[in-house]
């Protein structure tokens, strides 16, 4: 391999996958695919209405070849270039590829272009094509940190949400069956058997109550007044579980930046590149600026001890990483 083959290969990773602050390319990049799943988005809620015309249908064809192309290219671009990737562990050429292509965002970057080519071989009904083309906002979580914030908590708090989720099941179900019992003579279209007897259960326990199926006999509505008190429980714990999982996610990232911070404030001061690194970590990891402020005004209050001034001038320190730049250069030149 030569070297410019390699060098233009880890130059086209640092365009897709890292999004440093001085590159103005790969910002531009990024916006550019980021305003481009949007189109695609707001294209296919266009595409559903009635009055469409052929014009405007031909145009949307034209746009979906474009959209898909550029999309190919970026997925097989990131598979070509993800063996650059210092972070993890896809070195190897084939082994390492097959390992980035099973991940999830590698996956939604698939799912996103593959119906467009499948066509090609299997008949596929334009309704059906046409919402397999809404998961192309699912590529925007390559761009959020929102977005992989959720996906985090989801992947974190899986277990509990799933235990909570196989309680409110049985519930479901035991709720079916005795209203099943209870009102099936009564009604016995909307509760003539088990299975329709869980819509209205579901409807119930999740606290939604439309009101088109409702018990009539006594021993009917008291079940579902109790399963109605339950549903309130049983729907405000996973709400709980994800709150709860933000929050602690939202702390780990904080410490996770300040660990960077303190480690920036080693020698005292904070070099460009260093500073660079941290804002690309600040974007990377969702902190907000307010936020990053006050971990490192923290952090230099722990680095200037308790007489609050500089190590290097002696100046005193209320001030952000340029300050502190701008103090030691003074320094030097003095």
């Amino acid at each position: 391999m030569t070297f410019e083959a390699i060098s233009l290969r880890k130059r086209t990773h640092q365009i897709l996958e890292i999004s440093h602050p001085d590159d103005k390319l790969g910002r531009f990049v990024d916006f550019a695919l980021i305003v481009l799943i949007v189109l695609n988005v707001v294209a296919v809620i266009i595409e559903s209405l009635p009055d469409i015309t052929p014009e405007a249908e031909v145009w949307f064809s034209y746009f979906e070849i474009f959209s898909v192309a550029v999309f190919t290219i970026e997925y097989v671009l990131r598979i070509w270039a993800v063996t650059e990737d210092e972070e993890t562990d896809y070195s190897r050429p084939i082994m390492g590829r097959i390992k980035f292509m099973l991940t999830p965002m590698a996956l939604i970057d698939l799912f996103v272009i593959a119906p467009f080519y499948l066509q090609f071989f299997v008949a596929f009904d334009l309704r059906f094509l046409r919402v397999l083309r809404l998961l192309r906002i699912f590529k925007l979580t390559r761009y959020s940190s929102s977005m992989s914030m959720l996906l985090q908590v989801l992947k974190d708090e899986a277990r509990a949400i799933g235990a909570a989720m196989f309680v409110l099941v049985l519930l479901i179900v035991m709720a079916a069956s005795l209203t099943y019992l209870a009102e099936q003579d009564a009604q016995p279209v909307a509760f003539g058997s088990i299975p329709a007897a869980m819509w209205w259960a579901v409807i119930t326990m999740t606290t939604v109550g439309y009101g088109d199926v409702v018990p009539v006999t006594v021993l009917g509505k008291t079940f579902g007044a109790v399963i109605g008190i339950i549903g309130i429980g049983m729907v405000a714990l996973p709400a709980g579980l994800l709150a709860s999982g933000f929050s602690n996610e939202l702390h780990r990232r904080k410490r996770e930046y300040s660990e960077m911070v303190e480690g920036a404030l080693e020698d005292g001061v904070i070099t460009d590149e260093e500073q660079a690194e941290l804002l690309e970590s600040q974007e990377k990891l969702g902190i907000r600026p307010e936020d990053a402020k006050d971990i490192m005004d923290m952090e230099l209050r722990e680095v200037t001890g308790k007489s609050g001034t500089c190590p290097h001038c002696g100046k005193p320190v209320n001030m952000l990483e340029e300050d502190i730049e701008l103090a030691d250069a003074t320094e030097t030149g003095n």
